[in-house]
């Protein structure tokens, strides 16, 4: 009798064995010149979903969440984007709620065992605010090697010199707690001009990366060669936000655009993640109002972009 294999379950039933304790397999992460690497040194690269701003869509901040990304997406790591401004639960207006749903989001990755960014998620500079925020959370997570610090998410119209300034204040804040997870750094102009970090990187601290955002459909083979000249004169990258429409979040799904970047990303060992988990009206938003707030999110639930992020996350996790 003849049975039929589909070999993309295979592949799937393979890497729900391997991915079902990723953390404890991989361990510490580390820097090793431009690359992260794990606790034995191997090259790791980190693939996953941003959730949206807690402050407009907290109802996905949980931990079930986080555990469907992980068993139907397959999420090596999860985002959690910490509103700072903008919303009525915003961490300006409310900083206990704020705190709780990052706190959700984070519990829910160690107990999947993947790892998670703590994303203060800002266009501006609060250093005020950073520097408290940081400090608690990384005196509460510095046992755990799943946590990933993301300081800054897109300066804007802020100077590196700026930029820096701030980075190496709340670089310094964590560093008394923690001196071993990742720190990723923004750069200008929505986290576009990598070339001004790599000029004048910071100094004096280890396991520091610098983030890079694309959305395929507005940015081009410009920013990926710019980004490619930063890595060339030793600025470690990280791929924090991405998705395959236009910047602004709506607009068609370019494809073709898209999978240039996953390919440039991967030929680079580039960790990336997709913008977002969220149901707002527009493009980047994966999911549909009908979608559960804890996850068993059906085709149904999905818009165009959470399907092809999918497809790719469970292509390119499986390899690994």
């Amino acid at each position: 009798m003849k049975i039929k294999v589909n070999i993309v379950t295979i592949l799937l039933l393979v890497f729900s064995v391997s991915n079902a304790q990723f953390v404890k397999e991989h361990g510490q992460l580390r820097v090793l010149g431009t690359q992260l690497v794990d606790k034995n040194n191997n090259p790791v690269v980190l693939r996953g979903m941003s959730f949206g701003w807690h402050s407009m869509w907290p109802r996905f901040y949980n931990e079930k969440a986080v555990s469907w990304l992980k068993k139907d997406f397959k999420c090596n790591v999860v985002r959690a984007a910490m509103g700072i401004e903008l919303g009525e639960k915003s961490y300006i207006k409310d900083p206990q709620f704020s705190k709780d749903k990052i706190d959700a989001v984070v519990n829910g990755a160690i107990k999947s065992d993947i790892y998670v960014i703590i994303d203060w998620h800002s266009h501006n500079i609060n250093l005020k605010e950073a520097t408290a925020f940081f400090a608690e959370v990384s005196k509460k997570y510095s046992k755990y090697p799943n946590v990933i610090y993301e300081i800054f998410n897109e300066p804007d119209y802020e100077s590196w010199p700026e930029v820096k300034g701030y980075s190496e204040e709340v670089i310094s804040v964590i560093r008394k707690n923690d001196p071993n997870n990742i720190i990723l750094v923004g750069s200008p102009h929505w986290d576009q001009d990598v070339d001004l970090a790599a000029a004048d990187p910071i100094r004096g601290f280890d396991n520091i990366m610098y983030t890079m955002h694309f959305y395929a459909a507005t940015h081009g083979k410009d920013l990926r060669d710019k980004t490619d000249d930063a890595i060339k004169s030793g600025l470690p990258i990280f791929i924090s936000e991405s998705a395959g429409m236009e910047a602004s979040g709506d607009g068609p799904v370019n494809i073709k655009a898209w999978q240039e970047y996953i390919d440039w990303m991967e030929s680079r060992k580039l960790s990336w993640i997709t913008w977002s988990v969220s149901d707002k009206d527009e493009t980047c938003s994966i999911l549909k109002k009908s979608a559960k707030s804890e996850g068993k999110w059906k085709d149904e639930d999905l818009k165009e972009s959470g399907i092809k992020v999918r497809e790719f996350l469970r292509k390119y996790n499986a390899k690994d």
